[in-house]
């Protein structure tokens, strides 16, 4: 059964983060919209240059299993700053449906918003101060029910196999790790 995920980037988005997230996720079979919260063509933080297939603001009447937010800066500003993403994202919650965050993310943008609990989420550690005064985890991935945070670029591959895992399951999540060329346990 195809899910519906949403990738919100913006100007400064973290490349690696965002193309991993939506590489594995459609290879698991997702069906993965990317969405800017400024204009189509996004310059990464990186400076390398893509394009996402929508503006955010055509997404407001869609419902999504998951919206996961790459981190990046200004990238995660950027998205922090974004009224319409800040609308889906709360009603995600309020849903009780999945929300993800990876790198800068959980700190900029999940944590002012109420999204992210102190003492179980993970973010880049450059940004553990501004949640909580540095209450977060250690672990590459974490997850506190409905959201699922990521340490960083070095931790995409395991925090968007997570997401796998949820939205589909364990067996789908191995498919995909043998299609990458991974070991499976």
């Amino acid at each position: 059964m195809e899910k519906k995920v949403l990738v919100p980037v913006a100007q400064g988005t973290e490349e690696m983060e965002a193309v991993t997230i939506i590489n594995v996720l459609r290879r698991a079979g997702a069906k993965v919209i990317v969405a800017s919260v400024d204009t189509i063509t996004i310059k990464a933080s990186r400076g390398i240059e893509f394009k996402a297939d929508r503006l955010i603001k055509d997404c407001m009447d869609e419902e999504f299993d998951l919206i996961v937010l790459p981190g990046g800066m200004p990238g995660a500003v950027n998205l922090r700053n974004s009224k319409d993403l800040e609308i889906l994202l709360k009603r995600q919650a309020d849903q009780k449906k999945y929300y993800a965050a990876i790198c800068a993310s959980p700190a900029v943008v999940l944590y002012p918003l109420g999204l992210a609990t102190p003492g179980k989420v993970t973010c880049y550690p450059g940004f553990a101060k501004d949640i909580d005064g540095g209450n977060v985890l250690s672990s590459a991935v974490a997850v506190d029910q409905n959201c699922i945070t990521g340490r960083g670029a070095g931790a995409a591959c395991e925090f968007a196999l997570t997401l796998v895992a949820l939205l589909y399951s364990e067996e789908k999540k191995k498919e995909v790790m043998q299609g990458l060329a991974l070991p499976v346990d």
